[in-house]
């Protein structure tokens, strides 16, 4: 699929290899891939400010999964930026943030669901669609259902703690052609929903497609 001008010129900037992979997710729409381990995932938010929801995967033991928990006990960090390795729940590190050029990332925040976005915003949004409903529709496809369930990363999106605790949920700092680049340690399943919230900022109150290349040796 052929990706918009304007992001070319990053393509395979400080990136070893081909790229394997290309996809442009449409916004609000849910993707997965297995990442091998050595070949780098690239997340590029074609347009700015757009969230993306994300949960990792051991590809061949899903029991094994991403753990928000791991990952900042890990780092010392609630924020995730280029050196962070993120660890599954059985303590191993699934990938590394190998570059970064947005650097606000979130895992605290979760994903949005019919039933959060009913609490939150009344009951006339409970019909909209959710990154929860988009994580169900692709664990489907991949043979899994709502127990594979967990912890999520929300790339580019900007949720600052307030020193008496305080979550928000602000207007993003990435822009457009921003990416991060994820460096498989293991072969990782990597399942995405393009946030398709529309009742915060933290799509700028309007969902935009994201560009997915994964860079390995062709074999």
């Amino acid at each position: 699929m052929s990706a918009p001008e304007a992001v070319d010129e990053l393509d395979g900037a400080d990136v070893a290899g081909v790229v394997v992979h290309d996809a442009v997710v449409p916004a609000r729409a849910p993707w997965s891939f297995v990442v091998a381990a050595g070949q780098t995932l690239r997340i590029i938010d074609l347009e700015g400010n757009q969230a993306v929801d994300c949960i990792l995967y051991n590809a061949h033991d899903t029991e094994e999964r991403y753990s928000a928990p791991e990952t900042i006990v890990a780092q010392g960090n609630i924020f995730l930026t280029t050196g962070t390795r993120l660890i599954s729940t059985e303590g191993r590190v699934m990938m590394t943030i190998t570059a970064d050029t947005c650097g606000r990332h979130d895992t605290i925040g979760g994903a949005c669901s019919c039933e959060s976005n009913t609490l939150r915003y009344g009951h006339h949004t409970k019909h909209q669609h959710a990154c929860v409903e988009n994580f169900l529709i692709e664990h489907a496809r991949r043979g899994m259902g709502k127990r594979d369930m967990t912890s999520n990363i929300n790339w580019f999106m900007n949720v600052p703690v307030e020193a008496d605790g305080a979550l928000g949920i602000v207007d993003g700092l990435s822009a457009p052609g921003k990416y991060v680049d994820l460096r498989a340690e293991m072969d990782t399943l990597v399942v995405v929903s393009n946030c398709p919230q529309i009742n915060n900022p933290c799509n700028a109150f309007h969902p935009t497609p994201v560009r997915m290349l994964v860079y390995g040796v062709r074999s």
